[in-house]
């Protein structure tokens, strides 16, 4: 099938983190009690235009606050590091001064970005803070349960309107996707193979518990050299698409044009018999962190499953979607996002055979190539 080229057509309403959330949130300590509210850091002054060392407008602004605020709103802004970092220990941050606070122009949810430097040293740091969206919450817990990578970050829920509700986040460390396939990407055949990998377990992992809109802008590329060459890592870092879209190809990277040149490696490199053995090693990695983190797991899809993160006609019309391409009719029973994730590593635990298309496809490798053009 040949896939669309905009996936996603209207924007993503936020919802609020209900209180049986914030139980399951305070249960594993990720609530915090104090630091800084995104109202705080809304009620800046003026901004103005941030741009690269080469003269690029970034689409972030720097704002920046009133005599009389600044001084208050930067003590929340050391109190929030020291929640996120040390648990509250304030002594952790007596050192470290905000250097800057940026607000994101083109993202949905106008999210702001700290930059926090040790004045010992010069060190720097970064962390976001956002509007509450329950959706991005339960991604956030999902990719710290699921995936390869620890997630840190506190909800600061002083009510039950989003309003009074903010996200606070860690920095994900990596290149983003974009900014790779522009500048590094790997020339050799080696490398290549290990990218392309890479992006398979990738492409599998987020069509299985459900992350959607994972296209270049939304992921980064985590590099790590080891005695021979490169490891990459790709790490989703935009988690507001999580069970939201009522179509499949949502969730799947590989229907998205900006992921071409990973796609093209793939197609270069990789045959299905190790595309499915890459799936099959996904599969069993995840199936494992689900062993071990089962209890958590259970708790988070008791709240999720009760829920309501999209409309019903959404989850209909993903529950068809997966019913037809895993051959399971309970999908077309659920009455959640949450039933459908639940449903989705149930099947995970019971079944081997890998989730995603094969050859990063719609079906057939001539589906590919016109995908990739």
């Amino acid at each position: 099938m040949e896939p669309r080229r905009n996936l996603i057509s209207k924007k993503k309403p936020a919802y609020p983190i209900s209180e049986h959330l914030v139980g399951y949130l305070g249960h594993y300590d990720r609530t915090a009690r104090g630091g800084v509210s995104y109202d705080d850091l809304a009620r800046y002054a003026g901004q103005v235009p941030l741009y690269d060392d080469f003269g690029t407008d970034t689409l972030w602004s720097t704002v920046y606050y009133g005599h009389s605020e600044q001084a208050e709103i930067h003590d929340a802004l050391r109190t929030t590091y020291a929640l996120l970092k040390s648990a509250g220990d304030l002594s952790t941050v007596e050192h470290l001064y905000i250097d800057r606070v940026d607000l994101c122009l083109y993202g949905n949810t106008l999210p702001f970005r700290v930059r926090i430097v040790n004045r010992l040293n010069e060190n720097f740091d970064y962390f976001y803070v956002k509007r509450a969206d329950a959706s991005r919450v339960y991604g956030l817990e999902l990719e710290h349960i699921l995936s390869p990578n620890s997630i840190n970050f506190l909800a600061r829920v002083d009510g039950p309107e989003l309003r009074d509700q903010t996200i606070l986040e860690e920095h994900i460390v990596g290149l983003p996707g974009d900014a790779f396939m522009r500048d590094q990407l790997p020339d050799n055949r080696f490398d290549e193979v290990r990218l392309a990998k890479e992006f398979v377990k990738f492409n599998e992992r987020c069509f299985v518990r459900l992350l959607g809109d994972m296209h270049a802008g939304n992921w980064v590329v985590d590099i790590t050299p080891d005695f021979e060459k490169l490891h990459y890592r790709m790490r989703a870092i935009d988690f507001d698409q999580q069970s939201h879209h009522p179509r499949k190809q949502v969730y799947l990277p590989q229907f998205f044009p900006p992921n071409n040149p990973v796609i093209k490696l793939g197609l270069e490199h990789l045959t299905e018999t190790t595309v499915d053995q890459y799936q099959r090693e996904e599969r069993a990695l995840m199936a494992g962190r689900l062993r071990v983190g089962g209890q958590r797991y259970d708790e988070l899809m008791g709240v999720m499953r009760e829920d309501l993160i999209a409309p019903r006609a959404y989850v209909r019309g993903l529950g068809h979607g997966l019913a037809a391409h895993y051959g399971e009719p309970a999908f077309r029973d659920a009455m959640t996002m949450g039933d459908l994730v639940s449903l989705s590593l149930d099947l995970l635990m019971a079944r081997a055979e890998p989730a995603s298309l094969k050859l990063l496809s719609g079906g057939t490798a001539a589906d590919v190539a016109r995908h990739v053009g």
